[in-house]
C-alpha cells in the first residue's frame, strides 16, 4: 500500500468478538461505524476467515483498494501465528497473513492485537509523546501487552503470561477481566489482583508509564484509583478501537524500508 494515505481499515479479532472500522491516519480515530460480530464458537481459521469477510462487507470495504491491518490475540512473526489465546489451537505455527491474503484476494498486514493498541496509544492516544518505557496491557478475555520505548515497539512481550510461581497459572487466568465476570468478583476483589500483577510486572520493568485498555478500560473509576503502584497508570484514551486503530495504522505503513548492507 502506498505511505501517505490518509485512511485504512482495522479489524481486531478477539476472543468474544470481531470488531473492525475505517480508521482517519491523520486524526487516529475512526471515521466510520465501529462494526462488530461474535467470534465464531472455537475460533477456527476457516470460520473466523469468514466473520472478518462479514464484518468488511458490512462495512462497506469489501472490494476496497485501502490498507487493511488485522489484529490478532497470539505472537505473531513474520505473518505466522506462533501462540493461539482463547482461540482455536489451529492457529499455532499457522501462516496466518497469507490465509487471510488468499481468502480476501488483497495484501493485508497482520499483528499482535494487544501491539496495535499500543501503537495506538502512543501515536494518537494516552502515550503519545511519552518518553522511556510504555506497557499497555489489555484487560479481556485474556491480559495483552505492548511495550514500547520511545515511541518504538517491542513487539510479542506476552505479559499476560507470566506465572504465578506460589499459586500456580498464569497472570491472565487470575486477574483478566473474564476472571472477575468468572468469578463473579467484585470490583474490589478484582483489583487486589491486579495490585498483584501490575506490582509484579512494574518489579520486572520499572516502565514510565503503564496504559489499561480492553473494554474495562471504560469504566477506570472503578479499580485505578485503588492500585498502589511507583508508575502512572491511565485508561487507554481509544479504549476498545485501539485494535482497530493500531492495527489500520501498522499496515499503512506499509513493509519497513530495508536498508543495503555497505
Amino acid at each position: 500500500m502506498t505511505r501517505g494515505a490518509t485512511q485504512a481499515i482495522g479489524v481486531d479479532i478477539g476472543g468474544t468478538g470481531i470488531k473492525a472500522g475505517i480508521v482517519d491516519l491523520d486524526q487516529g480515530k475512526l471515521s466510520s461505524d465501529r462494526i462488530r460480530v461474535s467470534t465464531p464458537e472455537g475460533a477456527e481459521p476457516k470460520a473466523v476467515l469468514a466473520a472478518v469477510r462479514e464484518v468488511l462487507d458490512t462495512l462497506g470495504v469489501g472490494d476496497s483498494d485501502m490498507a487493511l491491518g488485522v489484529a490478532f490475540p497470539a505472537i505473531v512473526k513474520g505473518g505466522r501465528t506462533l501462540s493461539a489465546a482463547n482461540v482455536s489451537k489451529k492457529w499455532i505455527d499457522f501462516e496466518a497473513e497469507k490465509f487471510f491474503e488468499d481468502g480476501l484476494g488483497r495484501d493485508i498486514h497482520f499483528v499482535n492485537d494487544a501491539d496495535a493498541a499500543g501503537i495506538a496509544e502512543v501515536r494518537h492516544g494516552a502515550a503519545e509523546g511519552q518518553a522511556g518505557l510504555t506497557i499497555l496491557t489489555t484487560l479481556g478475555t485474556g491480559i495483552g501487552s505492548a511495550m514500547i520505548y520511545d515511541g518504538v515497539l517491542i513487539p510479542n512481550s506476552e505479559l499476560g503470561h507470566v506465572q504465578r510461581a506460589k499459586h500456580g497459572g498464569d497472570a491472565e487466568s487470575y486477574a483478566a477481566y473474564s476472571a472477575m465476570e468468572r468469578e463473579k468478583l467484585s470490583w474490589g476483589d478484582w483489583t487486589e489482583r491486579l495490585q498483584w500483577y501490575y506490582s509484579y510486572i512494574e518489579f520486572l520493568f520499572s516502565p514510565d508509564l503503564f496504559v489499561v485498555g480492553g473494554g474495562v478500560s471504560k469504566h477506570p473509576e472503578k479499580f485505578l484509583p485503588l492500585l498502589k503502584l511507583r508508575t502512572p497508570i491511565v485508561p487507554a484514551v481509544h479504549r476498545n478501537s485501539s485494535g482497530i486503530i493500531g492495527a489500520a495504522s501498522l499496515a499503512a505503513d506499509g513493509p519497513p524500508a530495508v536498508v543495503a548492507a555497505s
